[in-house]
């Protein structure tokens, strides 16, 4: 989803803008409207202008694939740091039913031929960039009853093809968007059934399970989406890059990088040589910085992560509405979150009020407090440590 297209200039124009404004900014990328691939004329043109004015920035694009083996080898000329393929299926047979037609070589198809066309298209592509030495992430639509069984075999493929990250986001199918799917009532997946499905693919194509299923024109970061601040009539007409502030930026995050990395190090260590046998899901409310940090009551999401003999790895997250407004917190609300966490043991916040650490409890999910501010690794193995008896770590300030 998009709110306006741009020209190549105009777009450049907003890079610089947000660039100024966000420090954090490190990767353009360009996934609509329509196909970057198939709009490759302005797609190019976009990446030579930032390129030229920005770049340390990374370059990335998301295309259906359709028309990826085109440009594959313009992608490496060009320096593109990853691309982002949807691929929903590795059989026409399947395809057919998520793809009632395509448009290629100047000719539309349907059915079965349209679902081969695209797969073998989207074959190439893959071969081709993984050949170039280029980062290809697949992304896969969770389709109840349509190819829900089938994304295990699209896994296999894809990591036989080289692809370094396989993700698996639910359909969302809400009626009000328009959508094939969303109009004729086939549901989405809920976070159990992701989960099991994501479960089942470890072993297969490495799994990216953090992704938020963001607007095409997003900015900023995941879950702080600041685009409406940056639409063309709020940017002057002429901007000039300044790094200073990211480059001041950039310098604190690899320090506090660096810190991080140790924790969780060694959180993850203490779990695996803890030697329970036994596993938690822990869901965590975070504003970022790979903390403990968000409010109970102000969470718009909780991450989710597992802690096992394995050590502790990111599962997902669950999408809430935010439950304390204005100082008050409605019961409805809270309902919908407890919902929301089904399965979860335990969850960590930097605050949370009596009223819904007691509704949460009832529901048999216990919530923690004591741990605000602190990495979420290294909270996690504490609360390990506590449940299953084992030295906890000091917490990290």
């Amino acid at each position: 989803m998009v709110s306006e297209k741009l020209t190549p200039d105009q777009a450049l124009r907003k890079v610089i803008a947000v660039a100024n404004e966000v420090p954090q900014l490190s990767v353009l990328g360009i996934a609509g409207p329509g196909d970057a691939c198939y709009d490759w004329k302005r797609t190019k043109a976009t990446f030579e202008r930032v390129a030229r004015e920005i770049p340390d920035i990374k370059l990335c694009i998301s295309t259906n694939g359709l028309a990826l083996p085109d440009h594959a080898a313009e992608l490496a000329d060009m320096n593109v740091d990853h691309v982002t393929i949807t691929i929903n299926m590795v059989a026409p047979e399947v395809g057919a039913k998520i793809y009632p037609w395509i448009f290629y070589d100047h000719r539309r198809y349907v059915g079965i031929e349209a679902a081969r066309i695209l797969h073998k298209r989207q074959m190439l592509g893959l071969e081709m960039l993984t050949a170039r030495g280029i980062l290809t992430k697949i992304n896969s639509v969770m389709i109840p009853g349509v190819n829900d069984e089938h994304l295990i075999e699209v896994n296999r493929w894809v990591k036989e093809r080289g692809a370094f990250l396989h993700n698996v986001m639910p359909l969302i199918s809400d009626p009000t968007h328009g959508t094939h799917f969303g109009l004729t009532g086939q549901r989405g997946p809920n976070a159990m059934e992701m989960k099991a499905l994501q479960d089942r693919l470890e072993g297969g194509a490495n799994l990216m399970r953090h992704c938020r299923q963001c607007r095409a024109d997003a900015v900023g970061l995941l879950g702080e989406d600041r685009g409406q601040e940056f639409t063309l009539d709020s940017i002057p007409g002429e901007v000039t890059y300044d790094p200073s502030r990211r480059e001041a930026y950039q310098e604190v995050v690899a320090h506090e990088r660096r810190d991080h990395v140790a924790a969780r190090s060694e959180a993850i260590g203490m779990v695996k040589a803890a030697g329970s046998g036994k596993s938690l899901l822990v869901a965590v409310a975070t504003r970022g910085g790979g903390r403990v940090n968000e409010h109970f009551g102000h969470a718009k999401e909780f991450q989710v992560y597992e802690a096992s003999p394995r050590g502790i790895s990111f599962v997902g997250h669950r999408k809430v509405e935010q439950y304390c407004r204005g100082g008050r917190g409605e019961n409805a609300t809270l309902d919908a979150v407890i919902a929301a966490l089904e399965g979860i043991d335990i969850v960590l916040c930097a605050k949370i009020g009596d009223c819904p650490k007691d509704q949460l409890a009832e529901a048999g999910i216990r919530a923690a407090d004591t741990y605000g501010h602190d990495y979420i690794e290294t909270a996690i193995s504490a609360i390990y440590a506590a449940e299953f008896g084992v030295q906890p770590l000091a917490a990290t300030a």
